[in-house]
């Protein structure tokens, strides 16, 4: 069986992730490369990375290495919450980034060697709804900071697979998605906020150089297969690698091992991370 191993990359309580590792890892065994799961949920804190570890467990008993990566989110019910823009941002960021110090921190690891366990030019997104989104926005990191003149990331995401992705946020601002999860995400209307709705949109940030593999069902009742139609579209324009894969079931079957929308997802990780 994968091990297990819960991280902070952070000093709120939801800034960590969960490493998952092939039972041979460091063993000689060579890992296929990192995934790095971000769940979804509209953004909001009701849901969390558990939503992550079925993926993740079938993943790591399929030789890649993978990083199940919580964040905070905005408030549900009433509640606050202590992510939105930019928080939960800069923290897909940090954890992201914090790859490129798990290798030589591993537990109960006397003689760690990064390199052989995580390479960190062999690391991919796979994101669910919310999820893809934020992986898809975090793909494009390494671009923006070029653009902008601003620090590189510590580590570049290789390529994304997106599980019915919320990948064109005005559009889910417009349809008032999941009772206006974008609004509530970024802290009011993208017409008081354009600035911020602009840089935290994947559409607004082409290109990225980075292949984008987007999975959607047309059944899908929460997230509308155009706005992942709609981003391939737009990458594709911009000079960027782009696919868009039609399958079928609901929502959450590109996360539930098994389904044929998962095991489509499988099959394009491993055409990223062969």
């Amino acid at each position: 069986m994968p091990t297990r191993e819960i991280h902070p990359y952070g000093p709120h309580r939801d800034q960590w992730g969960e490493l998952f590792l092939p039972d041979d890892a460091g063993s000689g065994a060579p890992v296929r490369g990192t995934v790095v799961v971000i769940h979804g949920g509209y953004w909001r804190d009701r849901w969390t990375a558990e939503l992550g570890v079925p993926a993740a467990l079938d993943l790591a008993l399929q030789g890649w290495a993978v990083w199940n990566l919580e964040y905070r989110r905005a408030g549900s019910a009433g509640r606050t919450g202590d992510g939105g823009w930019p928080a939960t941002f800069r923290d897909v960021s940090m954890g992201i980034d914090h790859l490129a110090n798990l290798g030589a921190n591993r537990v109960g690891d006397p003689e760690p060697d990064a390199d052989k366990i995580l390479d960190l030019d062999r690391v991919v997104a796979l994101g669910h709804s919310a999820g893809g989104h934020l992986a898809v926005w975090a793909a494009g990191r390494a671009a923006e900071a070029a653009r902008r003149g601003g620090g590189a990331p510590a580590v570049r995401l290789a390529g994304v697979v997106s599980q019915a992705g919320v990948l064109d946020l005005s559009a889910a601002h417009r349809l008032r998605l999941s009772d206006d999860a974008a609004a509530n995400l970024m802290g009011g209307p993208e017409s008081a906020l354009p600035e911020a709705y602009a840089l935290a949109d994947p559409m607004r940030r082409l290109p990225t150089g980075v292949p984008v593999l987007a999975v959607h069902s047309r059944e899908d009742a929460a997230v509308p297969f155009e706005l992942s139609e709609a981003y391939v579209a737009a990458a594709l324009r911009a000079g960027d690698p782009a696919e868009l894969h039609e399958t079928a079931g609901d929502h959450f079957a590109p996360i539930t091992p098994g389904a044929e929308a998962y095991e489509t997802c499988r099959d394009l990780l491993a055409r990223l991370l062969p």
